[in-house]
């Protein structure tokens, strides 16, 4: 009975502790507190997750709105006019983030929006070629 006892409790301490040591979601208020180089801007450690915390809720996979999923790097550079690489003033995404008149601006109201540092980062990851790195 005490052995079967010190298994249950050992089994619980192990999952609760795996469980919560794993916590791999990452909020917005984590992604705020990311800060983006001002050059070699990676998309997989810094482009990637700001997509995913504050753009794919609508961006993307099945939710395409304006035909625009940002789930990987081929898709979000998939069409040169809503990213050009090495222009980041002729890319549709950077007028629609910093909410150029010209587009629809993102993220629409009642959305997590962007700070300046990760409107700044994706500028920069643009320039430098959007990379897919």
């Amino acid at each position: 009975m005490k052995n079967s006892i010190f298994i249950f409790l050992f089994a619980a301490f192990t999952a609760f502790i795996l469980y919560n040591g794993c916590k791999d979601t990452i909020t917005n208020s984590d992604i705020n507190k990311v800060v983006i180089p001002d050059s070699n801007v990676s998309y997989s450690k810094y482009i990637q997750p700001l997509f995913n915390v504050k753009c794919t809720s609508c961006h993307g996979n099945g939710t395409t709105d304006g035909g625009v999923t940002l789930t990987s790097c081929s898709q979000a550079t998939a069409d040169p006019s809503i990213v050009f690489p090495g222009e980041p003033e002729n890319s549709i995404l950077v007028w629609a983030i910093e909410g150029n008149p010209a587009t629809s601006p993102m993220p629409p109201i009642g959305y997590p929006t962007l700070n300046q540092n990760q409107i700044q980062g994706v500028k920069v990851w643009i320039k430098e070629g959007a990379q897919c790195n």
